[in-house]
């Protein structure tokens, strides 16, 4: 297969592209703008393959993405590309929505336009499988899970972005008949993930004796999913995934954000036995909460499980000891990444 996947230079997007050459034999064409968050040394282990193509575009680019269309003439498109952090969609929403919405808009149409042209037998087997997350459900109280029956309640600009993009995907398939699947997952971890995100931002702060910040009293609950489990749910979605249906994804690992805090400076101590800066823990510092901040998210995996057969192989303890293991070794990416615009910089805070 030729197979398409959007935002590829990005933390999900690249643990993908990495699984689809080391295991299958499809082409993999990445269409990435490189924003802040794309980095295509994520990718340096198969960019010499020749089934990987890299593709420097912005989905907003209609031309462009017709362009690409017709040079590749894919069987697939797995569409990651997005903005994806709630912080920042706070603090500037105006490219969420451009990117998230606009840009699915007009990914959705260079796509059912190439659709609409293709023969019989090739129609039936193609697939637009959009990437979402569980953040589109809103809160959750202390009991309960997502399925994928739960009504839509963004708390963010994010969020609300995302929700949004979800509707008109599944608008084009009830109006147009156009091949669609959706997954919604839960938090993901793992290598190679910019440092913003909670894990990354907490273990490289702590490696320099930096504040290891806690939003509010660091109570809220999330589902980790890590990156790989992520990435062969994505890739199976995409094969046996029936037309128009949902799949929620999530990795049956509810922690706190304290909880998670206190692993990582754990492993930490363990891990890094001459830091300056044991105990870890020491570092903790509470800050004030973000607006908007949901308590908790938990998935209901159920129906990926009876229905595809997916379940995640990581469990917490396993897939945040790799994860830190990695940024350990893998100095050098991480020092790139912070040369960049983001510097770990407080974000979010609705001023």
């Amino acid at each position: 297969m030729n197979i398409i996947v959007t935002g590829g230079a990005g933390f999900i997007g690249s643990a993908v592209i990495r699984q689809y050459i080391k295991e299958t034999k499809h082409n993999i064409i990445n269409v990435d703008a490189l924003t802040y968050a794309g980095n295509l040394e994520s990718l340096e282990e198969v960019e010499n393959n020749t089934r990987y193509h890299f593709e420097y575009a912005d989905i907003c680019n209609k031309e462009v993405m017709e362009r690409i269309f017709k040079q590749y003439q894919p069987d697939a498109i797995m569409h990651l590309a997005a903005e994806s952090h709630v912080d920042r969609s706070i603090d500037g929403p105006a490219d969420f929505i451009q990117t998230n919405i606009v840009g699915t808009c007009n990914l959705l149409e260079v796509a059912r336009s190439y659709w609409n042209q293709m023969t019989d037998d090739k129609k039936v087997s193609f697939r637009f499988h959009h990437v979402s997350t569980d953040e589109v459900y809103g809160d959750l109280d202390e009991t309960g899970f997502f399925t994928e029956e739960t009504a839509y309640d963004p708390s963010s600009p994010y969020s609300a972005s995302k929700a949004s993009s979800d509707h008109l995907v599944r608008a084009w398939y009830r109006t147009y008949g156009f091949p669609v699947v959706i997954t919604n997952c839960s938090n993901n971890y793992g290598s190679h993930q910019f440092p913003e995100k909670l894990i990354p931002l907490v273990t490289l702060n702590a490696l320099e004796g930096k504040p290891l910040p806690i939003y509010g009293n660091g109570q809220q609950i999330r589902d980790w999913l890590h990156v790989d489990d992520h990435a062969r749910a994505l890739r199976l979605v995409l094969d046996t995934g029936k037309n128009a249906q949902t799949y929620n994804i999530g990795g049956h690992n509810e922690k706190t954000n304290l909880e998670v805090v206190k692993t990582i400076c754990s492993l930490l101590d363990e891990l890094v036995p001459d830091s300056p800066y044991k105990p870890h823990e020491q570092l903790i510092t509470y800050v004030t909460d973000r607006p908007g901040h949901d308590v908790r998210y938990a998935i209901d995996a159920d129906k990926i499980d009876h229905d595809l057969g997916w379940r995640p192989l990581e469990t917490f303890e396993s897939g945040i000891e790799k994860t830190i293991n990695w940024y350990l070794n893998n100095s050098e990416w991480c020092q790139h990444v912070q040369d960049g615009s983001y510097q770990r910089e407080r974000l979010g805070d609705g001023k």
